[in-house]
């Protein structure tokens, strides 16, 4: 667990850096988390200001599909919560973009890029979550289904990064572990708002995958940034991902409490690796991805899975 001034410290990293669309859809969460309305509102109303006539929030570049809905949990939620009109029209703006709008396979599934149609692991993150929370089960389990079709490996039950429709093949293959950890963090996410059968199948998914991949942590309780390739670095977000999906399924309770103690463990060698500025240290290195470094998400997420090992450790509701 973060002490309270490291924590203070990795927020204020996360707040001073340049953000995209799904950063920013974090970092609304983190303010969620802490009980930081008012931070949280001013975020909010930025994300409706800066939406797409299309629908999609706070892009800022028209390329990318699906970033968007990565905050409109929170837009929807404040909506609800204030009785606010507006933000609840730019919630149904979102959403219907996401229902009808956003490029798509015959089957539905989403895909990433506007001009591109490939099916990406990131995309589970940005959008089941969202449909959940709006209430529209059905399509949250059939984007996770879209997606597991495509990139989940039957055999070693890990994702693939990215998919190519056209071809009928991989994009890219490799089991990277950002990747992975959007899909756990995302279906994760989206429990809470799924009833029934609904929620039991999502968090079936979580947990297979934290199974899958628990084989691959490193002697140093980290994950490579190739899951099952050893010689890639080690990825501190990946780890951070994999803890909050594990934490928060066992606060939750549909998770076993052997869960909540691997993502504790894997949260330790997390916090390790804060820097003196407070910077995570050592996760894919924004804005390319390509290098060990930092990045708003690995900020995040070490925020995200500290708060959920609270809710473990008090037994409170998110």
């Amino acid at each position: 667990m973060l002490t309270d001034e490291v924590r203070e410290r990795v927020l204020c990293c996360l707040l001073v850096v340049q953000r995209h669309s799904w950063d920013q859809g974090l970092t609304a969460a983190v303010l969620d988390d802490s009980g930081a309305a008012v931070a949280l509102r001013a975020l909010v109303d930025d994300a409706v200001a800066r939406q797409l006539p299309d629908g999609r929030l706070a892009e800022l570049d028209p390329a990318c599909a699906v970033n968007g809905a990565a905050l409109g949990e929170f837009v929807d939620s404040l909506a609800h919560r204030l009785g606010d009109p507006a933000l609840a029209a730019a919630a149904a703006r979102q959403h219907g973009w996401l229902r009808a709008g956003a490029p798509r396979a015959a089957d539905g599934t989403l895909f990433h890029l506007v001009g591109s149609r490939q099916v990406w692991a990131d995309t589970v993150h940005m959008v089941v979550p969202f449909l959940a929370c709006r209430g529209d089960g059905a399509a949250a389990v059939a984007q996770l289904a879209g997606h597991r079709a495509r990139l989940r490996d039957p055999v070693s039950g890990l994702w693939a990064a990215r998919w190519d429709e056209d071809a009928g093949a991989f994009a890219d293959p490799r089991a990277w572990g950002t990747g992975n950890g959007w899909v756990a963090a995302g279906a994760a996410r989206a429990v809470r708002w799924l009833p029934g059968a609904a929620g039991t199948t999502v968090a079936g998914e979580v947990r297979a995958l934290l199974d899958a991949v628990l084989p691959l942590r490193r002697p140093d309780g980290l994950f490579g940034d190739v899951l099952d390739d050893p010689a890639t670095p080690a990825d501190t977000n990946v780890a951070s991902m994999f803890a909050f999906a594990a934490l928060t399924g066992a606060a939750e309770g549909w998770l076993p409490a052997r869960y909540g103690d691997l993502g504790e463990s894997l949260l330790a060698a997390v916090c390790d690796r804060v820097d003196e500025l407070g910077r995570v240290t050592g996760a894919s290195a924004a804005p390319h991805f390509d290098r060990p470094g930092h990045s708003p998400e690995a900020q995040a997420f070490l925020l995200l899975a500290d708060a959920a090992d609270r809710r473990r450790r008090t037994g409170r509701s998110p």
